[in-house]
């Protein structure tokens, strides 16, 4: 049997393991994936221990994305652009580290249909999961993105065709995708969205990174315009899918993600 896990501080409340044991279910492999509460003082210590017992593969969230990175002995192309981790590989002894976020979200544009080529969008939010968005977009031919931040820092985003605005500037912005990367309306504080109606009106395409619950007041701001919105589920499982993929060393099939979102949806409704 081989080992897998999460490391974070707080999990008890983790979609991952389930989802982990259904895409190891499906690809016939036999295996445990268990939540790592680790303190920060100790994560070179945790590191040393997945070497020490084998532990195959190790998603990261929260708030260690950026700093485990510097126990990591090789860092993806993309996870080294995001500056953050959120997958780490046990390979010949070694340890890489990848983000897969970045491919969770391009997998969630993609089964949804939302093209982004030539496009304009706008992000709320600018930590950790506003940069991994940010790079793909750029990666895939957006035209420009806009980020929306409270106290704007430039050197954080010092990047072609993006730029840092604030949340007063953003009224008298329309752009085409409007993409919500903070924990505003997540489950249990539901009934708060990070912008009003009169900001959802001016976008076509309204996309939450929130999965609980699966309609935000934000999505059902655009819902009731009638605007096209997705949530984050999609993104969650399929950032999964593409670690199990590293991994493995395999290709898992879309089909397989698609069935694991129908099942997990059911909770949430």
């Amino acid at each position: 049997m081989e080992f897998y896990g999460l490391l974070g501080e707080k999990l008890s409340h983790s979609l991952s393991p389930e989802i982990h044991s259904e895409l190891l279910k499906f690809i016939n492999k036999d295996g445990a994936y268990k939540l790592f509460e680790v303190e920060k003082e100790r994560l070179e210590e945790f590191t040393e221990a997945l070497k020490l017992l084998k532990i195959k593969g190790t998603n990261v969230t929260i708030p260690y994305k950026k700093d485990i990175m510097k126990y990591i002995d090789k860092i993806s192309e993309e996870a080294e652009k995001i500056g953050a981790i959120n997958t780490i590989a046990l390979e010949n002894g070694k340890l890489y580290g990848y983000n897969t976020d970045y491919y969770g979200f391009g997998y969630m544009l993609k089964v949804n249909n939302i093209s982004i080529e030539g496009k304009s969008a706008v992000i709320l939010g600018n930590g950790g999961a506003c940069r991994a968005v940010t790079h793909y977009l750029l990666d895939n031919k957006i035209s420009n993105v806009k980020i929306v931040s409270r106290k704007p820092k430039k050197e954080e985003f010092d990047l072609q065709n993006v730029d840092l605005i604030t949340y007063e500037e953003l009224k008298e912005i329309s752009g085409d995708i409007l993409i919500n990367s903070t924990p505003v309306g997540m489950y249990p504080d539901i009934n708060v969205s990070p912008v009003s109606e009169d900001v959802v009106k001016n976008f076509n395409v309204l996309v939450d990174l929130i999965y609980n619950p699966m309609e935000t007041k934000f999505l059902n701001v655009g819902n009731s315009l009638s605007k096209k919105t997705t949530c984050g589920l999609y993104m969650l499982i399929g950032q999964a899918a593409k670690a199990q993929e590293i991994w493995q060393g395999i290709s898992i099939d879309e089909e397989i993600i698609k069935e694991i979102y129908e099942k997990l949806k059911l909770k949430f409704i």
